[in-house]
């Protein structure tokens, strides 16, 4: 008799325990190395999910900032003609970086790429700021003057020769910059009537870096 209680105690018992099996979602399997097996896969699982979704995340992100970089720092632009030699040949190929004068405006000697008279149907052109935003520019003798005192920082030549509109007082508009070409003599720049001061919204940018290979490959000259 006590035997048979005994039985029909175990019976209770597994069916309880049958039960609590259920109620997990588990199927229950006496085979407990089968059990923990799913329960470490699942887990594995789940695991693998996060990571996979980790490493997406930072995919996308490590791709957003170089985007960003490429935008902002490393717009290409090829130099066309002579006008900026020494600094920049012919055929140069240049970085540009767009996101610099959001926070700071175009200082003297900054080279920068620009579309004449905002064309946009026109190559962009390379020059370096002589004049900025309410100053008189005018050149006399073969020298740049700023508000009447001569300029010799960022002048490439000794002699200009040729004047064009700045051969009397220039004054500049609180959104104009004077550009001249540094190799004077071959460089189509703000001195032309048909060209003529650059405006800020046509400022393209700043170039910073040469990136064609050579002798010139690296930071741009000031």
């Amino acid at each position: 008799m006590g035997d048979l209680n005994f039985r029909k105690k175990r019976r209770r018992q597994a069916d309880q325990k049958r039960r609590r099996k259920k109620k997990q979602g588990l199927k229950f399997d006496t085979g407990r190395p089968e059990l923990r097996f799913r329960r470490e896969k699942t887990r594995g699982q789940k695991q693998n999910r996060g990571e996979i979704v980790n490493w997406t995340v930072q995919i996308i992100i490590v791709c957003a900032i170089a985007f960003m970089l490429v935008w902002f720092f490393g717009q290409r632009v090829s130099n066309a003609g002579d006008s900026m030699k020494p600094v920049l040949k012919n055929g140069d190929v240049v970085l540009v970086n767009r996101l610099v004068y959001n926070a700071s405006k175009p200082k003297r000697g900054d080279i920068i790429a620009f579309k004449p008279n905002g064309n946009e149907n026109t190559h962009y052109s390379i020059k370096r700021i002589v004049g900025l935003p309410g100053e008189t520019v005018q050149i006399k003798d073969g020298k740049v003057f700023i508000n009447d005192e001569e300029v010799t920082q960022h002048i490439y030549a000794e002699d200009i020769e040729e004047a064009g509109i700045a051969a009397e007082p220039l004054k500049l508009g609180g959104d104009d910059y004077f550009v001249m070409g540094d190799n004077h003599a071959g460089s189509d720049d703000s001195r032309m009537a048909d060209i003529g001061n650059v405006k800020r919204s046509e400022i393209y940018g700043k170039v910073w870096f040469v990136a064609s290979p050579g002798s010139d490959f690296g930071f741009v000259k000031r």
